[in-house]
């Protein structure tokens, strides 16, 4: 069972540790990339260009229109500033959960670097209560997929507008995936694949309103290993929550939307109908220790 929230009680324990650990250091507007043979050459000091966005490339259609997306600019509040208490959180919560790397929190957190309706209904197994192959799912798929179109365009827009630096521009600390430059010039706020896994999550407990608690939790979980894994700030990701419970609204509206959703149930009642694999009962105690271990 869940336990309720105590927010202030981790507030204050968050504070407590801000004050204990003293002054934070402040980490230069930019660095450059850190690879496998050391820093580059310094350059200028400066945010990501706007090429270098992954989320500006084109992509099949959504259910959305540009106009009808909602604007996450105006929804969101913008991400901590500098020197700010809240910006002294997020650099908090980074540094403390450097201690998880070879953790079996770490491993959830780099198994959950893969994103897109395959890999999340993968990582759904253990709330479904078996491994799904999504050829058996086609309406499920092209419904995630067509989603995620939705997701990313409503992402974009805020994070090319704020174009915030990820966490681990600027230091060596570690990190669940490797240093690479397209990853250092991406933007931060709000996380693209916290949105996609809130957003899918909001999905799925649609199909199966009787699992929507456990379908949640894991796309809550999904949306920290970005923390833990150290490409994005908590802020980020709680962001990402909230954009996505928004876009789910508008989709909600689209007849389109709606009856893909329909189509998308019948679908997974049919796959769940008959004997599947099972998922590794130990990845699922990860997934269960993970949701009772909080990230400070």
């Amino acid at each position: 069972m869940l336990r309720p929230t105590r927010a202030p009680v981790r507030l204050a324990a968050l504070l407590t540790l801000i004050l204990a650990a003293g002054p934070l250091p402040i980490l230069p507007l930019r660095a450059e990339p850190v690879g496998p043979s050391g820093p580059a050459a310094p350059g200028p000091a400066s945010a990501p260009s706007l090429e270098k966005d992954k989320l500006a490339t084109a992509a099949p259609k959504g259910y959305l229109s540009e106009e009808a997306t909602p604007n996450l600019v105006a929804i969101l509040p913008p991400p901590p500033a500098g020197h700010s208490a809240a910006e002294a959180a997020d650099r908090a919560v980074y540094n403390a959960t450097r201690a998880f790397e070879g953790s079996p929190r770490w491993a959830l957190a780099t198994n959950d670097v893969a994103d897109g309706g395959a890999a999340l209904l993968e990582d759904y197994a253990c709330v479904l209560g078996q491994r799904i192959d999504q050829t058996r799912v086609p309406d499920l798929m092209r419904l995630l997929d067509r989603a995620r179109i939705d997701i990313a365009r409503a992402t974009r827009t805020a994070k090319r507008r704020y174009r915030r630096l990820r966490p681990f521009v600027g230091n060596e600390a570690p990190i669940c995936v490797a240093r690479t430059p397209e990853l250092a010039d991406s933007f931060s706020y709000p996380s693209g694949h916290a949105s996609q896994g809130w957003a899918y999550g909001l999905i799925m407990a649609s199909l199966m309103p009787e699992k929507a608690t456990q379908f949640l939790v894991r796309s809550r979980l999904y949306g920290e290993s970005r923390v833990v894994c150290g490409v994005h700030w908590l802020s980020d990701v709680e962001a990402a929550r909230t954009g996505a419970s928004a876009l789910m609204a508008v989709l909600l509206a689209e007849p389109g939307f709606r009856a893909d959703l329909e189509r998308a149930r019948a679908d997974l009642t049919r796959a769940l109908s008959g004997e599947g694999v099972k998922p590794d009962p130990t990845l699922c105690a990860r997934e269960e220790a993970a949701a009772r271990q909080p990230l400070l």
